[in-house]
């Protein structure tokens, strides 16, 4: 996969900006004019405002400072960023649409599982690039043979490998060059750096031993534990779920008040006047962060009320959720059927809510009665108003949005992780979700809701 970013990609972006061994373009139309490329490349150093550090490292400028970019800023670029960015930038479709198809393919090769008829569909489909490819870039011309460079030739054995070896990310080179990092600082000899190596390899084998045959894995870590610090709030009722400073004892506004006791009695199946009368005892606390442990890497989630602007900060308080939505919400009659959707949205509040009357503990259905307190912890999130699918992009999991719309309160466990965006001068916001199907939520339609 590092041929891909830092030779193909590479090789794409030169032939756009009429800078590859200077071929031109030939009979073809697809370089960039000068100020378009600039443009995607501001837009490029934009967007690391807005999409959270959990994502990695912030792409520059891609048309000033390319040299500056690692692989993993090209493979971001590449399924994220580019999509969006490159859109209505070619002069005919056909340069867009074959971009699209090759990130397309490598979606696929960056899948945890792969079946044996996406692994056929990567063998026909990177057939077809590539004779897409040399029809736009080679043109079937000797002059232009340079435009063919072995890696696109090796495009062609991906389906092969990943059939005789797995996927991709067992073998790739991200994890060897992380190890080439690990070994750097056992180099403390100049007269025998291969005997420090062999002790350190052999030594760290010895430990990860001892840790997997022992069970004592964080006990013997080199590396610090991820623990919750103090000043947080676990309840055992959300174990998926840690809440984190800052926090504050503040009463919510009357209009998100009323919309609390509404989520709470559709929780319920109650009366939103029952619920005002045990709801006005809870002590409310607003929360800053929520973090996600369900996962050694569970996204740490931002509200917006708590979120200060600087220059330099990430945005993290856009998040995905799901929720059930009733199919039959305009028919007052008939009998709800409901179906799990996603939702996009800006994470504005984190609401807290401790009840100790053991009546109003009846009355909610909280169920930990043998603790002194039992909680109801909401998310109050500003949803985004989605626009219709762009058809260029359907093979991709890239939304629009032109704004923010309803405020959605919806327990916590329904918020799933964090997402990014990229503006998009034609069409407000675009949204980056890098986290895949097996951070889906799954509808279990076997009981009642």
């Amino acid at each position: 996969m590092h041929l891909i970013w830092e030779n193909l990609v590479k090789n794409l972006v030169l032939h756009w900006t009429g800078e590859f061994k200077g071929l031109g373009e030939g009979s073809g139309s697809y370089i960039l004019p000068r100020h378009v490329w600039e443009a995607v490349g501001a837009a490029t150093a934009a967007s690391g405002s807005t999409i959270p550090s959990a994502y990695g490292s912030r792409v520059p400028n891609i048309a000033t400072d390319a040299s500056m970019c690692s692989a993993e800023m090209w493979g971001f670029w590449t399924l994220y960023l580019g999509p969006v960015l490159l859109r209505r930038c070619f002069q005919h479709p056909k340069y867009f649409d074959h971009f699209i198809r090759l990130v397309r393919l490598l979606n696929i090769c960056l899948q945890f599982e792969i079946s044996l008829a996406q692994i056929c569909e990567l063998r026909a489909g990177f057939i077809q690039w590539v004779q897409d490819y040399e029809r736009i870039y080679y043109q079937f011309s000797p002059d232009r043979a340079s435009a063919c460079p072995v890696t696109i030739h090796a495009l062609l054995h991906i389906a092969d490998g990943i059939e005789a070896c797995g996927p991709v990310w067992c073998y790739w080179a991200f994890p060897m060059e992380r190890y080439c990092g690990k070994l750097q600082p056992a180099l403390r000899s100049r007269r025998f750096p291969y005997a420090a190596l062999d002790r350190f390899v052999l030594e760290d084998a010895q430990l990860t031993q001892i840790k997997l045959t022992s069970g004592l894995v964080d006990e013997l870590s080199l590396r610090t534990p991820k623990r919750v610090g103090a000043g947080v709030f676990q309840h055992p009722s959300y174990e998926a779920v840690v809440l984190l400073p800052p926090r504050k004892a503040e009463q919510p506004t009357a209009s998100l008040m009323t919309s609390i006791c509404a989520a709470i009695a559709t929780r319920i199946d109650g009366y939103i006047s029952d619920v005002r009368k045990y709801v006005k005892f809870a002590v409310i606390e607003q929360w800053g962060k929520i973090r996600r442990v369900d996962s050694e890497e569970g996204d740490t989630m931002h509200t917006a009320s708590f979120s200060n602007e600087q220059d330099d900060k990430r945005d993290a308080t856009f998040v995905r959720y799901e929720m059930y939505v009733d199919l039959h919400k305009r028919h007052a009659r008939r009998k709800p059927a409901y179906k799990l959707e996603t939702f996009y949205g800006q994470l504005s509040h984190i609401f807290l809510l401790k009840f100790q009357d053991p009546v109003a503990r009846q009355a909610l259905k909280l169920s930990a009665s043998e603790l002194e307190e039992d909680v109801i912890i909401l998310a109050a999130i500003r949803t985004c108003t989605l626009l219709p699918n762009d058809p260029a992009l359907n093979s991709l999991d890239i939304h629009f949005y032109s704004g923010l719309g309803a405020m959605h309160l919806i327990d916590i466990n329904s918020v799933q992780c964090l997402v990014g965006r990229v503006k998009d001068p034609g069409r407000g916001w675009a949204l980056i979700d890098r986290s895949g199907p097996l951070a889906r939520a799954v509808s279990d339609t076997s009981e009642d809701i």
